[in-house]
């Protein structure tokens, strides 16, 4: 929607977002008006084009009301230079950003593509479900998971102070910590990822500190550390909880004088660097046992978030299922519509020690092999099928229509039962054959012999997983799980050369 008392202005803003054939476009004369179509509940606005000096609702207040609303529409102020101070305020005040005018088009569009991209982060890290302490109460949002969400971030893209993002491994703590900078004032400058956990000791303080040429064996140049490279924008310490007691007292100084000295200088550089860290550690058991200090810890509590294990969230599995399976549609070109529930119960199963990450590794790996238009039992991982004591030959097959099994050239049964290291005939489930039916039945005369369709379905997984891989045998068996003396033994029986598929 673009609101201004300006109807010229509100017609060219139109035509330009009209070129691109993305947009429907709505046009509001001023704030009353616009809240008037937000609040009508006819239409869900992504996104507002707001000017700030207008009749009646001047745009400051119309943003303040359209983020209490919904804090999910993200908001672009277009500002005259006589209101420009206001445009600053209104990206305080959660603006994603602000365009002076007159709008040239290509300014508009390149912004607009900036802020779709900083709102998906956000509705990614709806599969963490963050959750937000506060004065000892969880904030819980409104009515869904997308507003708490998006209602958290807006809280923390509001504020300068350090962040402290809680939870287990795999369960997207930097991925928060992303959404956090790109939605937040400071998200035009740099976002820089330390692991404090994969920094030898020695080398800790250099690495975010910088050194001066000659300070110590093997500084043969002056090198500028993460704090400084990060100047104004955002450094995201992860593994926290690892980080040396030595450093501890470094950083608390850092945090409390917004100073910093590099090794082997005498001079003292100013920093302006918001600080976002993350832990999997329990850290009151490590103040308790003097392995991190207490003072440091309640700098960086200033904001705490807490992101669930995905096994204490079996419910939201789902869910979570479908936002991989429209990443990776997007990401390999492919039309899977969702999931068959047999596999979803077998994800449900699974106790999921690498939690989000882990299941994101699944979708794909069963992207790659899945040849239906849904993901079934039989794409996903054999340790997977394992742990879960799921068995193959019990699972019946997946009924498909006539245009599927065209188009991937075998049938859901051939796929479920044919094994990449197996040429050995197997017993079928349990099926009794009627040896004594001895009547002839006629068919159409299309390709039912099961060792053909099973050697077609090998040669053509095994072209499709080199040409994902390049032809790279290693990658190809790693990646496609297939044992790499099968892969070249399968690779030999047809004739495949991977070379072919390196481009």
């Amino acid at each position: 929607m673009v609101v201004d008392d300006d109807q010229g202005l509100r017609l060219s803003v139109k035509s330009a977002l009209a070129v691109t054939q993305r947009f429907e476009v709505d046009e509001a004369f001023d704030g009353v008006n616009a809240m008037e179509k937000v609040k009508n509940g006819d239409k869900k606005y992504d996104l507002v084009l707001l000017d700030v000096d207008m009749p009646r609702m001047n745009g400051l207040e119309a943003l303040r009301q359209i983020k209490e609303f919904d804090p999910g529409i993200i908001v672009i102020i277009m500002t005259a230079h006589a209101t420009f101070e206001s445009a600053i305020q209104a990206v305080k005040d959660g603006a994603y950003n602000y365009l002076q005018k007159p709008v040239a088009g290509d300014d508009l569009l390149a912004l607009i593509d900036k802020a779709v991209n900083a709102h998906n982060l956000i509705s990614n890290i709806a599969a963490s479900a963050p959750v937000m302490v506060e004065e000892g109460r969880k904030i819980i949002g409104h009515t869904s998971q997308m507003q708490k969400v998006f209602n958290i971030i807006h809280r923390l893209a509001k504020v300068e102070t350090p962040v402290l993002i809680r939870g287990a491994s795999g369960t997207g703590k930097e991925l928060v910590a992303k959404a956090i900078h790109f939605n937040s004032a400071r998200k035009d400058e740099k976002f820089v990822a330390i692991n404090c956990s994969a920094i030898p000791e020695n080398l800790f303080e250099s690495e975010l500190f910088g050194h001066e040429k000659g300070s110590f064996t093997g500084a043969d140049q002056r090198k500028i550390g993460k704090f400084q490279f990060a100047e104004g924008g955002t450094l995201f310490l992860d593994e926290v909880g690892d980080m040396p007691q030595l450093m501890q007292v470094k950083i608390l100084r850092v945090l409390q004088e917004k100073l910093f000295t590099p090794v082997g200088s005498n001079r003292e550089f100013p920093t302006n660097v918001r600080i976002i860290a993350a832990t999997n550690r329990p850290l009151e058991d490590m103040i308790k046992a003097g392995t991190f200090r207490e003072d440091l810890f309640y700098r960086l509590n200033v904001v705490p978030i807490f992101l669930p294990a995905l096994a204490e969230r079996k419910d939201d599995m789902e869910h979570m299922v479908n936002i991989f399976i429209r990443k990776f549609n997007q990401a390999h070109g492919k039309r899977i519509n969702g999931i068959a529930p047999d596999a979803m119960a077998v994800l449900k199963k699974h106790s999921w020690p690498g939690n989000i990450r882990e299941l994101e590794n699944v979708i794909e790996h069963a992207f790659v092999l899945e040849m239906s238009n849904i993901i079934t039992i039989a794409s996903l991982p054999e340790a997977l099928l394992i742990a879960t004591g799921t068995n193959l030959i019990d699972v019946p097959p997946v009924q498909e229509t006539a245009q599927n099994v065209a188009s991937a050239g075998i049938s859901s049964a051939a796929q479920a039962h044919a094994s990449l290291g197996d040429d050995e005939d197997s017993d079928v489930g349990g099926m009794d054959l009627d040896e004594e039916d001895g009547e002839m039945i006629a068919y159409s005369g299309e390709n039912l012999d099961f060792n053909a369709q099973k050697e077609a379905f090998e040669k053509e997984f095994i072209i499709k997983a080199l040409k994902t891989f390049r032809g790279r045998i290693n990658q190809t068996a790693l990646h496609a799980n297939i044992p790499k003396k099968t892969l070249l033994r399968k690779i030999e029986k047809y004739g495949i050369i991977a070379k072919d598929y390196s481009n």
